[in-house]
């Protein structure tokens, strides 16, 4: 029963051996019992009892099994954890001379009994199927789909220093770290709001703690918690975790072994050994963001604050996300142990537009009466629909071959927008 299993052992038969008077008087009830009790089988139960009534109340060691050292784990990976293909190799290479090759079934066995004990296998071999990220990208790139290296950018710096508005009229807007902006050439602007989400995302991280970053649709929460996480030092990595909607455990546990690049597919579903593996790698300074954090439920957050309270845990946990700040709250025991609590407002009126002429070029220029009444009727501070009325703006400036950008174009780049701005 192992060392645990011991002390089980000892109590099981101690406590039949007191039973034990004469023929007859432990029943196979008792032993049912005791064998539900230990969590053993009837069989292991009646044999302690018969060893015991000899004499010997602890058991016999057993001999030691055949385990895959690193090296030959390494090749199993290689391999694709296809246990004949290891076998075959270690019968060519004919294993090592003071072990000797084992047979199939006991290295099937071997491999079976590390993986439930949680011994990860990163298997090599992609799924049949599946393409590696870089290369997916590289592809998107090679069709002019996507900008090879593309970053999240700054702007802090002198105007020579920004990325260059696009010029091909065929390029399209590029994603910024996850974040549509709908149009070539713009950028992500460091308002005050900005620098206060990078200045608290930066204390959470060095304190390892938990925060959430939550306010209405479309502020720009992602943006600014993206562009914190781009400004970290680059040893920091940030692993981000994909949320699906109304997930349940299983989902978000392969969301974090994905995230963490460990073996989604043979962990998953595999409770004990795929938390075990995640609180290993949460042993490792970095950042776990999860957008949408809303969709959790608390059961979920739990789980969370469960991998979290495990001593060693040196990773940071950014939750960002429209309402995330009331799905925590009916989480007690994850709300009491969020460090950082931070709402992302709204874009600034009086700042508004030199916001935009930094956001994008089509807005140098423009007047502040025709930016403020925008702003009132239709965008209400709103980064996310300021992105949508930029990208009409520019596809009505190309067509009209014009650079000025007055009311009248403004008012048709707003009625593009329908009732749903």
């Amino acid at each position: 029963m192992g060392k645990d299993g011991r002390l089980v052992r000892g109590v099981v038969v101690r406590r039949l051996l007191a039973v034990d008077q004469g023929p007859g008087s432990v029943s196979s009830l008792h032993v049912r019992v005791m064998a539900e009790a230990a969590g053993v089988t009837v069989r292991t139960v009646w044999r302690c009892l018969s060893e015991a009534r000899e004499g010997r109340l602890e058991p016999v060691p057993r001999q030691d099994r055949f385990t895959l050292d690193d090296g030959w784990w390494a090749v199993l990976a290689e391999a694709g954890g296809n246990v004949a293909a290891l076998h075959r190799r270690m019968t060519a290479e004919g294993a090592s001379a003071a072990v000797g090759v084992p047979s199939l079934g006991t290295l099937h066995r071997a491999v079976q009994r590390d993986l439930r004990a949680g011994r990860v296998l990163a298997v090599a071999r992609p799924a049949r199927g599946r393409v590696e990220a870089n290369r997916y990208d590289q592809v998107l790139a090679d069709l002019k789909l996507q900008q090879p290296g593309e970053g999240l950018p700054v702007v802090d710096a002198e105007p020579h220093d920004l990325p260059r508005a696009a010029a091909d009229a065929k390029e399209v807007a590029p994603s910024r770290g996850g974040v549509r902006l709908f149009v070539p050439g713009a950028r992500v602007v460091s308002t005050a709001a900005v620098a206060a989400v990078v200045e608290s995302v930066g204390h959470t991280v060095a304190a390892r703690g938990i925060g959430c970053w939550f306010g209405d649709p479309g502020v720009g929460k992602t943006v600014a918690v993206q562009q914190a996480l781009h400004l970290l030092p680059s040893r920091m990595p940030v692993w981000r975790v994909v949320v699906a909607v109304k997930p349940g455990l299983p989902q978000i546990r392969a969301s974090l072994l994905e995230a963490l690049g460990l073996p989604a597919v043979s962990l998953s579903h595999r409770a004990q050994p795929a938390d075990r593996a995640l609180g290993e790698a949460l042993r490792r300074p970095g950042v776990l963001f999860l957008d949408d954090a809303q969709r959790l439920s608390p059961a979920l957050l739990d789980y969370l604050r469960l991998l979290w309270d495990e001593p060693g845990t040196a990773a940071a946990l950014v939750l960002c996300g429209a309402g995330a700040e009331r799905m925590i709250a009916r989480a007690p025991a994850m709300r009491s142990r969020v460090l950082t609590w931070h709402q992302v407002p709204g874009l600034e009126p009086e700042q508004l537009t030199e916001t935009l002429s930094m956001f994008h070029a089509v807005w140098e220029g423009v007047e502040p009466a025709d930016v403020g009444w925008a702003d009132v009727t239709v965008a209400r501070g709103n980064f996310r629909t300021w992105a949508k009325i930029t990208s009409h703006v520019y596809a009505l400036s190309r067509r009209e071959n014009t650079t000025r950008v007055d009311r009248p174009l403004i008012e048709q780049a707003c009625a593009r927008l329908g009732p749903y701005p």
